[in-house]
C-alpha cells in the first residue's frame, strides 16, 4: 500500500497542474485522423450545392431538366421538394427583446431560396450524382433565372432610409433594436463629465477559416424511420435537438448525429447549415448514403462570418480620470439571415464585456440588428467578447493621450481592486475575484516596458516606427449548460469519459483525463474519451464559449464522487467490512486503520464476473451524470505588444509580445499556452490581415487567399506566456476558461501598439485591419 504521505509519482507526472502532451496528437500526426470528408459508405452518392451568383434578387425559375438528365444523376432538389416534404426552416434562437420589450424580428430560412436570394452564395438547389464529379457537372447545368434587385452590404446603409429592401416584414431591415443601460443616468453623467472621449470604430467582417472545410453524410434507416447526419460539430447533442426539432420535424430519438475528428470551428460548425437538411432528404429520398463536401471558395460564402460591426464608442470621465460612464452605438451586420445566436454578439456579449476588469459605474449598449445582402454572421472566436474588451482598451488609450495621463496609471486607478469583491457590475454579472492591477505590473516587468525607448531609439536607426501597445482584457464566459460526465469501466480494462462537450482542436481528451486521473486514480493511459455520438448522452452543452473544462470538468469531479459513492459499498462487501470503515485515497478502497483494500480498477473488475451480489451492493461502477448549470467565470490577463512599421511601404511587423493570464486553476499548462497563441495570433489576424471586402453589387471581392490575408507563422514572434492565478469560486475545479482569451487580449494589444507608432505623427485611431495600403494613407495624410 503506498504511503499517504509521499508524492504519487503517477500524479506528480498526470496530475492536474501537469503539463501533460495531448493523447490525440501522436494519430493526428500520422495522418489517421478520421474527419467526415474521410469517411467513405458503401453505396454512397455525393451532393453538390447550387448557389446563386446573385446578392439580391426574385427567383423566377430553377431549370433542372437538364441538370437530371446527365449522367450519373440521382436527383436534383430545390426548396419545393423540401417544402413538400414538410421540413422547417433555420432560424435564430436567442431570445432577445427590442427596447421597447418586443421580441426581435425572426427569419425562417429554408435550406433552399424558394422566392428571393439574399446574397451570393445563398443555396437555391441540390443536385446528386453517383460521383462528385458527376454532380459537379450537372450542377453547373442547372438554370437559375432571377430578376436581380439592388443590394446592401453595410449595415448602417442597409438601415438609412430608401436602402433595398430584403423583408416584406422587416421594414427599414432592423430585426432588433437593442438597448441596455439607464439612458437618463448615462446621458447625465456624458454632461457633467470633465472629460469625454470618443472614436468611431470599425469591428472588420472576416471569414472564419476553419482548416477543415465543413462536410456531412445524410442516412437513412427505411426500417427505423431513423435519420443519421455524420458531420463536423461543437457537440452533437445540441446539433441533433435543433435538426430534429426545426428542421426534419421528427423526434429526436429518430435522429444520430456522429462526429469525429474536427479540424477547426471557433464558432462556426456550431449549428446547423441548409446543406445538412438537403443530404438527409436526399438518402432518404435514394434509400443510400449522400455526402456532401464543400470546398475552400464555397465555404469562403456558405461558411457563416465572423464580427462586423459599426461602433460609436464613448468614455466618460471625471477631472482624475475615474470612469464614470461608458457608452456604445452601433450597428450589427446580420448578412442576408439570422444565424442560429446572429445577434447576440453586438448585444449581450458587448454589454457583458466592455465593463472588462474596471470600475464603470454605468453602461449603455444601443444596437441595431441589420440584414444585408452578405453571408450570414455569427459567432467566431469570442462572439463579441473580444470586441468589448477592444472598444474599452482603445477608450482608455485614447483618453489618457487627450488628457495628459499616464495610460497605466489611468487604468490602475480604474481598476476593480481585491478588496471589492465579489463585485457587482453595471452590466449585471458578479465577479467573484482577480487581482487586476498586480497582474498588469507583472506583465510590465515581463515586456521589459522601461526599456521600450532604448528599443524605439534603434528601430529609428533603421528607418522604422516603433509602437508599444497594453491590451487588458477581462471576458465574461459563457455559463456552463447542463453537461453530461459519464464513467464507465470496460471490460478490457479501460475507463471511458463520455462528455457532450466535443473538442474540435482544443484538446479535451488529455485535460478531462487529468481530471479523471487525478480524482479516482485511475491510470492514465486507462482513460478515453467519448464525445460525438448523440445516442451516449442524455445532457450536453456542445464546446463554447470558453466553457468546456468549467462545464466537463464539474461534471467529472461529481460523476467522480459518485463512483467513490458506489464503490465503498462494493469494496465493503469484498472486503468484509462496512462501508462507513472504507476509505479512498489514490485510487484505492481500504478498511481505515489497516492494509487491506482494494484498487479501483480491481474492484471494477471483480464486479464484472461477479454473481448474485446483494441488493445493497452495485452492479458496476459507471455513473451517467449531469451536472448543473454553474456561473460563468471572468478570465483576465494582460497582453503587450511591440510593433514595427516600415513608413514607406506601410508595412507592420510584430517583433514583441508578452501575455500574463489569470486562468484560474490550471489543469494543463501546455494545452493553456497553446490556446492562448492561437488566439493571438488570430487577433493579429484581424488587426493586421483580415478583411471581408464586398462590391456595391454584393459580389464578394475577397473570395480566395489570393485576396484575403492570413497571419503566417513567419509574421508572429515568440510569445511570452505567464501565470497569476485567482481560482474560481464559481466551479469545482477553480478554472477559469481560456479558449477565447487570447483574441480579447491581441486585439487591443495590437491596435495601440501600431497607433503609439503612428502617434508622432498625429495619428489617433486606425480601424482594423491595418493593412500595408490602410498605414501608408494614414502617415501620408497626416504629414
Amino acid at each position: 500500500m503506498p504511503d499517504a504521505n509521499l508524492p504519487d509519482p503517477t500524479f506528480m507526472k498526470f496530475g492536474i497542474g501537469q503539463p501533460v502532451p495531448r493523447q490525440e496528437d501522436p494519430t493526428l500526426l500520422r495522418g489517421q485522423g478520421r474527419y467526415t470528408d474521410d469517411l467513405a459508405l458503401p453505396g454512397q452518392a455525393w451532393c453538390v450545392m447550387v448557389r446563386s451568383p446573385y446578392a439580391h434578387g426574385v427567383i423566377r425559375s430553377i431549370g433542372t431538366e437538364t441538370a437530371r438528365a446527365m449522367p450519373g444523376v440521382l436527383a436534383v432538389l430545390t426548396g419545393a421538394d423540401l417544402v413538400a416534404a414538410g421540413y422547417g426552416n433555420l432560424r435564430c434562437t436567442v431570445p432577445l427583446k427590442n427596447r421597447d420589450g418586443s421580441p426581435l424580428t425572426n427569419i425562417e430560412r429554408p435550406s433552399l431560396a424558394t422566392d428571393r436570394v439574399r446574397f451570393v452564395g445563398d443555396p437555391v438547389a441540390c443536385v446528386v450524382a453517383e460521383t462528385r464529379m458527376q454532380a459537379r457537372d450537372a450542377a453547373e447545368a442547372v438554370e437559375l433565372e432571377v430578376d436581380a434587385l439592388d443590394a446592401v452590404t453595410e449595415a448602417s446603409a442597409a438601415a438609412a432610409p430608401g436602402a433595398p429592401q430584403l423583408y416584406d416584414h422587416i421594414p427599414g431591415n432592423v430585426v432588433l433594436d437593442f438597448q441596455y443601460g439607464d439612458a437618463a443616468r448615462v446621458k447625465a453623467a456624458f454632461d457633467t463629465a470633465a472629460h469625454v472621449t470618443r472614436l468611431s470604430i470599425r469591428n472588420s467582417r472576416i471569414v472564419v477559416c476553419a482548416m477543415e472545410p465543413r462536410s456531412a453524410i445524410g442516412e437513412y434507416e427505411a426500417d427505423t424511420g431513423r435519420f443519421v447526419l455524420r458531420v463536423g460539430s461543437q457537440g452533437v447533442f445540441g446539433l441533433r435537438n435543433q435538426l430534429a426539432n426545426d428542421i426534419l420535424k421528427v423526434p429526436t430519438d429518430k435522429l444520430r448525429i456522429l462526429t469525429g475528428n474536427v479540424g477547426g470551428s471557433f464558432g462556426m460548425k456550431a449549428s446547423a447549415y441548409p446543406e445538412y437538411a438537403c443530404v438527409l432528404h436526399a438518402a432518404k429520398l435514394l434509400g443510400r448514403p449522400v455526402k456532401w463536401t464543400d470546398d475552400r471558395s464555397g465555404s469562403f460564402v456558405s461558411d457563416q462570418h465572423g464580427r462586423d460591426h459599426e461602433v460609436n464608442a464613448e468614455l466618460a470621465l471625471d477631472a482624475e480620470g475615474r470612469f464614470l460612464a461608458v457608452r456604445l452605438t452601433s450597428y450589427g451586420n446580420m448578412g442576408g439571415y439570422l444565424a442560429t445566436v446572429g445577434p447576440m454578439m453586438g448585444t449581450a456579449n458587448f454589454t457583458k464585456n466592455i465593463q472588462s476588469n474596471y470600475q464603470t459605474p454605468l453602461i449603455e449598449v444601443s444596437t441595431k440588428c441589420v440584414v444585408t445582402n452578405t453571408t450570414p454572421v455569427s459567432a467566431y472566436r469570442g462572439a463579441g467578447r473580444p470586441e468589448g474588451n477592444y472598444f474599452m482598451e482603445r477608450l482608455i488609450e485614447t483618453a489618457a493621450r487627450e488628457m495628459g495621463k499616464d495610460p497605466i496609471a489611468l487604468r490602475r486607478l480604474n481598476h476593480i481592486r481585491p478588496d471589492q469583491f465579489p463585485y457587482a457590475t453595471a452590466s449585471g454579472s458578479t465577479y467573484d475575484g482577480g487581482d487586476f492591477s498586480a497582474l498588469m505590473d507583472r506583465a510590465i516587468d515581463v515586456a521589459d516596458w522601461h526599456g521600450f525607448e532604448a528599443r524605439r531609439a534603434e528601430s529609428k536607426a533603421r528607418g522604422l516606427l516603433r509602437g508599444r501597445g497594453l491590451g487588458n482584457f477581462l471576458e465574461c464566459t459563457a455559463p456552463p449548460m447542463k453537461e453530461q460526465g459519464g464513467i464507465r469501466f470496460e471490460a478490457d480494462g479501460g475507463v471511458t469519459i463520455i462528455t457532450g462537450t466535443l473538442d474540435y482542436g482544443q484538446g479535451h481528451w488529455t485535460a478531462f483525463a487529468q481530471v479523471l486521473h487525478a480524482e479516482l486514480g485511475v491510470p492514465f493511459e486507462k482513460i478515453r474519451l467519448l464525445q460525438g455520438d448523440s445516442d451516449e448522452l442524455i445532457a450536453g452543452g456542445g464546446t463554447g464559449g470558453s466553457k468546456s473544462l468549467m462545464a466537463s470538468g464539474a461534471a467529472i469531479v461529481e460523476a467522480s464522487a459518485l463512483v467513490i459513492d458506489k464503490g465503498r459499498a462494493a469494496a465493503a462487501h469484498f472486503l468484509e467490512a462496512s462501508p462507513v470503515d472504507i476509505e479512498f485515497a489514490r485510487g484505492r478502497f481500504s478498511i481505515a486503520g489497516t492494509d487491506r483494500g482494494i484498487d479501483i480498477m480491481d474492484l471494477a473488475a471483480r464486479l464484472r464476473g461477479a454473481n448474485n451480489l446483494p441488493d445493497d451492493v452495485p452492479a458496476t461502477l459507471d455513473v451517467r451524470h449531469v451536472f448543473d448549470q454553474a456561473p460563468m467565470a471572468f478570465p483576465n490577463g494582460c497582453h503587450i505588444c511591440e510593433v514595427e512599421i516600415d513608413p514607406d511601404t506601410g508595412i507592420i511587423n510584430v517583433v514583441r509580445y508578452s501575455t500574463v493570464n489569470d486562468f484560474g486553476v490550471i489543469v494543463n499548462p501546455l494545452l493553456v499556452e497553446g490556446q492562448a497563441h492561437g488566439g493571438i495570433v488570430q487577433g493579429i489576424g484581424q488587426a493586421i490581415y483580415e478583411r471581408v471586402a464586398y462590391s456595391e453589387d454584393g459580389q464578394l471581392m475577397t473570395g480566395t487567399y489570393m485576396d484575403y490575408g492570413l497571419p503566417r507563422a513567419e509574421d508572429v514572434p515568440s510569445f511570452g506566456f505567464e501565470s497569476h492565478a485567482v481560482p474560481a469560486k464559481t466551479n469545482p475545479l477553480g478554472a477559469k476558461g481560456c479558449g477565447e482569451a487570447g483574441c480579447a487580449g491581441s486585439l487591443p494589444a495590437v491596435m495601440n501598439a501600431i497607433v503609439d507608432a503612428l502617434s508622432p505623427l498625429g495619428v489617433t485611431h486606425v480601424d482594423m485591419p491595418a493593412t500595408p495600403e490602410r498605414i501608408w494613407s494614414a502617415i501620408q495624410a497626416a504629414r
